[in-house]
């Protein structure tokens, strides 16, 4: 595989690092308010809420780097069936349809934060809005498409699959013998 820009690279750590404090914040938000509520008898107000809003934005962002990575399911029975030709096409078939599903989840939920704007949905103890979170949801979105699309340049321009194939005589290549 070719290596990634330097550009591309950072903004591909960018973007797990943000998935990655993202679920640590949902952990952490967890962690705390069980304490809260089972030692003291006083949980984190919203915390369900802001739980679940945020664990929204962890995966989107998460997604996102599934959009560059292809770390996805795949099945390699068929990959490695096909030619090499005939793999590139599938690989691009499955980049588009990605980049498809991606474009379609921008609209709806792009058109869900345009209508709670105005003053839709609030959390229950906080009255903070639904609407902000939405938004970063959004956002890891539109990272989605763009790495989306740097895959499938990838994959145009330079014959880029997913990450390479391994078969068990490459395992035991490497040392790796099954006992």
């Amino acid at each position: 595989m070719t290596s990634p820009s330097s550009l591309t690279g950072r903004i591909v750590t960018a973007i797990e690092r943000i998935a990655a404090v993202m679920l640590g914040l949902v952990t952490l938000l967890v962690f705390v308010s069980a304490l809260g509520r089972y030692l003291f008898a006083a949980p984190i107000p919203d915390a369900f809420d802001l739980s679940r809003l945020t664990l929204a934005i962890a995966i989107m962002w998460g997604f996102a780097s599934l959009g560059f990575r292809g770390s996805h399911i795949k099945v390699d029975i068929l990959a490695q069936m096909i030619g090499a030709k005939a793999r590139r096409v599938l690989d691009l078939l499955a980049w588009l349809a990605l980049l498809l599903f991606t474009l379609l989840l921008v609209w709806k939920l792009g058109g869900r934060v345009l209508s709670q704007m105005p003053g839709g949905e609030t959390t229950m103890d906080l009255r903070l809005p639904h609407w902000p979170f939405l938004a970063l949801v959004v956002a890891g979105l539109v990272m989605a498409v763009v790495t989306t699309l740097i895959r499938l340049w990838l994959v145009l321009r330079y014959g880029e699959g997913l990450e390479p194939h391994d078969t068990l005589r490459d395992d035991e290549a490497h040392g790796a013998g099954h006992e």
